[in-house]
């Protein structure tokens, strides 16, 4: 297939997405739940007791997000630029927006309800529109784009642990 055929399947799918509403997504997760925001200056792929973890840290405190081993392996993959033998959803999505001039500009995660959530940003033609996501698929794409990861101040002091402890063993 080639690039102008898949530009006219993909382009008017996507132009759909980004003109739809963005609801209740800035009032919550789309504003790191309306306290003062911290980038998050390291991530990190660890496995635990528990199975593959993502660190998030900033302030000295990191934020563990368990998650599973494909998304582990694709986070890991963009953190070192490694390409895998097989592109993963992250990589096929990142792959799709770079080739329409899309880019992802930010993503967000909250804590509600012990759930961790996602929000990420994507700027195509010129607008900006927040899409609500699992908070590994929207740390994944952040990481692909290079793209800064915020967390609310509140959240990281209530869930963050010092990163001072002993570190899980690397994936």
């Amino acid at each position: 297939m080639s690039a102008m055929t898949r530009c006219w399947l993909v382009c008017p799918l996507l132009s759909l997405v980004l003109a739809l509403p963005v609801s209740d997504l800035r009032a919550g997760a789309g504003e790191a739940g309306g306290s003062s925001t911290v980038t998050i200056s390291d991530v990190r792929v660890r496995l635990s007791d528990h199975g593959p973890v993502v660190l998030l840290s900033a302030d000295g405190k990191s934020i563990p997000i368990f998650v599973d081993h494909t998304v582990a392996a694709s986070i890991q993959a963009a953190l070192t630029g490694e390409k895998l033998p097989r592109p993963l959803s992250h990589d096929l999505m990142h792959t799709i927006l770079e080739a329409l001039g899309g880019r992802v500009v930010r993503a967000v995660i909250t804590l509600k309800a012990g759930t961790y959530y996602g929000s990420l940003t994507v700027a195509f033609q010129g607008q900006e529109q927040v899409f609500d996501s699992r908070s590994s698929d929207s740390i994944a794409l952040a990481i692909h784009f290079q793209a800064p990861i915020l967390v609310g101040r509140d959240m990281l002091d209530a869930v963050g642990t010092s990163s001072l402890e002993p570190k899980p063993e690397t994936l």
